[in-house]
């Protein structure tokens, strides 16, 4: 199945919509600095917990730069969800002047 992709400022509109945003990055990165909203699932932990993501909406999937969260959609597609790619990722994200989170995320935001 092909990886369909969106840019950030695709995400923008679409986050601000409520869509449910998935970050696959490191638990460091994450703190570093994060779009806001995001839930945060590292790679390596997808395939065990894919379960807690919702399987009636897209998942918008964004990492670093936009590798891991290509590698994410595959394995989520492979599990029968919807998800999508953000191209240019947190990177992009930071780039385009947009607000980011950082530090230990207190939003109580796990999967749903």
């Amino acid at each position: 199945m092909a990886i369909q992709e969106i840019t950030v400022d695709e995400l923008a509109v679409r986050r601000d919509a409520g869509a449910f945003v998935l970050d696959v990055r490191n638990p460091d990165e994450h703190m570093e600095a994060r779009v806001p909203g995001v839930v945060l699932i590292p790679l390596p932990e997808l395939d065990a917990r894919w379960i807690e993501l919702p399987a009636d909406e897209t998942v918008l999937v964004i990492c670093r730069s936009g590798a891991r969260s290509a590698r994410a959609v595959e394995v989520l597609q492979g599990h029968g969800l919807s998800a999508i790619n953000v191209t240019g990722g947190t990177l992009a994200w930071i780039a385009s002047g947009r607000p980011v989170d950082d530090g230990p995320d207190t939003t109580g935001s796990g999967a749903r």
